[in-house]
């Protein structure tokens, strides 16, 4: 079968430039590229944003201007086409400087090609929530990952205690969909060697990789957080596109030496703890952070106690901060 669409940087290009515009509160260049047709829409991020063509001709604009002005940051755009019909999804960093808070946003969009401009029919804002609150959070890849790796594969299952981390790619779905296949192969075996590279150079095992998920062993918790700092900055070095995300997720525990026991406690809430961060995010139990300790090297925030899929209790989980501290230049 021929594939419709085609990759159009005029469609991705609309959609960032809305996006700043509608950011900014320039209403009128941002309802300027609404379609003319009555399927034209909007769904928002809170219950009751939902409005119809009616609703968005009459109040978006006085809407848009009385909110707050926001800078739309790093925006990453894509955009297809197929004749007179185009759409795109864009990920972005929505800054409010009068908070001083930054949020990820991702938007899709549907658009038509009106008198030789491309109009958008339909969009949708949603904000990547944590699965942290989200709750109930399953991640498929991450489940079939902890299921397929078996004792034999974990080097040090028999000296006792072991730390072991998950890493899985955020909306690998859509982006494979838009890379196609033999690309998209070539991102991943690419990925999981960025991966693999770094946990050996920790003194770690990769156990498993499974699609675009991986599962690794160590024997100590410092150099498993290591490990997952280091992956984490490589990955947002590269330059490549498209841009990859990824969630990490780490428990440090006794590893006994049935194979059921195994995938039923320490890789089973590795696996947990992973679904459960955000995109761009390490997210540690609290086991693993009492064994890596606090020293160089290793700073946390935002611990809170989450509810794990299939596990009693809360768990105290904490975010392991990878990025580089900015340098202040001498004046």
């Amino acid at each position: 079968m021929t594939d419709p669409f085609s990759p159009s940087p005029e469609i991705a290009a609309v959609v960032a430039r809305w996006l700043v515009n509608y950011g900014a509160r320039r209403s009128a260049a941002a309802t300027g590229l609404f379609s003319r047709s009555a399927a034209l829409s909007y769904v928002g991020t809170d219950a009751g944003e939902v409005f119809g063509a009616e609703a968005m001709r009459q109040a978006f604009a006085a809407f848009t201007d009385g909110q707050a002005g926001l800078a739309v940051e790093d925006v990453a755009a894509v955009g297809w086409e197929a004749g007179a019909v185009g759409w795109a999804h864009a990920t972005y960093t929505v800054h409010q400087p009068e908070a001083n808070k930054r949020s990820p946003m991702r938007s899709s969009f549907v658009l038509s090609l009106e008198e030789g401009i491309w109009r958008i029919v339909h969009f949708h804002h949603s904000t990547p929530t944590p699965n942290i609150e989200a709750m109930g959070y399953e991640s498929r890849s991450l489940e079939e990952l902890a299921s397929a790796v078996s004792a034999r594969r974990l080097e040090i299952a028999e000296t006792g205690i072991a730390s072991i981390m998950f890493t899985d790619l955020v909306d690998s779905t859509p982006l494979a969909a838009a890379a196609g296949d033999a690309a998209w192969s070539r991102i991943v075996r690419e990925h999981v060697g960025l991966v693999t590279a770094r946990v050996e150079a920790a003194g770690g095992t990769l156990a498993k990789s499974l699609g675009d998920g991986t599962l690794s062993s160590f024997a100590s918790a410092r150099a498993a957080m290591g490990a997952a700092a280091e992956i984490q900055r490589a990955n947002a070095a590269l330059a490549t596109e498209p841009r990859l995300h990824m969630r990490i997720g780490l428990h440090a525990g006794d590893l006994v030496r049935t194979v059921d026991d195994v995938l039923g406690g320490v890789v089973n809430k590795a696996a947990r703890i992973a679904a459960a961060a955000a995109p761009d995010e390490i997210r540690v139990s609290e086991a693993t952070r009492l064994m890596g300790g606090d020293g160089p090297g290793l700073a946390f925030d935002d611990s809170v106690h989450a509810v794990l899929k299939g596990l009693e209790g809360e768990h105290l989980l904490h975010r392991l901060l990878w990025r580089e501290p900015a340098v202040e230049e001498t004046p």
